[in-house]
């Protein structure tokens, strides 16, 4: 009987091995796809060109609207109760829109990434960087836009310069609230995301 409790585990170590890596977009509206089809998301439109390339992740969207940085923290153990391959990180906006103390904006973001490494220290993070209208006034707005690439630096991850670089203020590219993107802009969303997400997969 060894010999064939020995060649179980085999087994089971390679349907481990050959599992699919799992990328989880943890964000606000902009992840969940507001007024859109899920699928028109870009979490999802980066699912298909993973499959198109033949790689062999899962993207999960878990991304909910009218999250804040306090709120994600919040639901962060709940989500992290799966296996994380590389973690993309797209919170903060609504916290800019609210006037949220930019310290507590950090001091959250940080906590996010803090708790991320401490589940596995294997999980690559991807920080999306956001910027805001000039409606809280010009330090705020240019204090807010610097929150990411300086947590990037200090915590030695990756970074989407600007989630919305060629959607923002845009017209035609946002619905007509004027924040959240169309399913087209989110194709553009979608290069924006990919042209730093595709350097760190395997």
């Amino acid at each position: 009987m060894p010999a064939s409790e020995a060649t179980v585990t085999e087994e089971i170590v390679d349907t481990e091995e050959v599992a699919e890596k799992v990328i989880l977009f943890f964000g606000d509206s902009l992840t969940a796809g507001y007024g859109l089809e899920l699928e028109e998301a870009f979490p999802a439109l980066i699912q298909n060109r993973l499959d198109s390339l033949g790689l062999d992740y899962t993207v999960i969207n878990s991304g909910l609207s009218g999250e804040t940085t306090a709120g994600g923290r919040n639901r962060l153990s709940w989500v992290l109760s799966q296996k994380v391959d590389v973690f993309v990180l797209e919170l903060g906006a609504n916290d800019g829109l609210r006037g949220i103390p930019l310290v507590e904006t950090r001091k959250n973001l940080q906590a996010i990434i803090d708790v991320v490494k401490d589940k596995n220290s294997a999980t690559k993070i991807v920080l999306a960087g956001m910027q805001i209208p000039p409606n809280m006034g010009p330090e705020y707005t240019t204090e807010f836009r610097k929150i990411f690439p300086e947590l990037a630096e200090e915590n030695q991850i990756a970074l989407i310069p600007f989630l919305l670089e060629g959607v923002a203020g845009i017209p035609e590219l946002n619905l007509e609230d004027g924040i959240h993107p169309t399913s087209k802009g989110h194709q553009i969303v979608r290069e924006n995301v990919w042209s730093v997400l595709n350097t760190m997969l395997e």
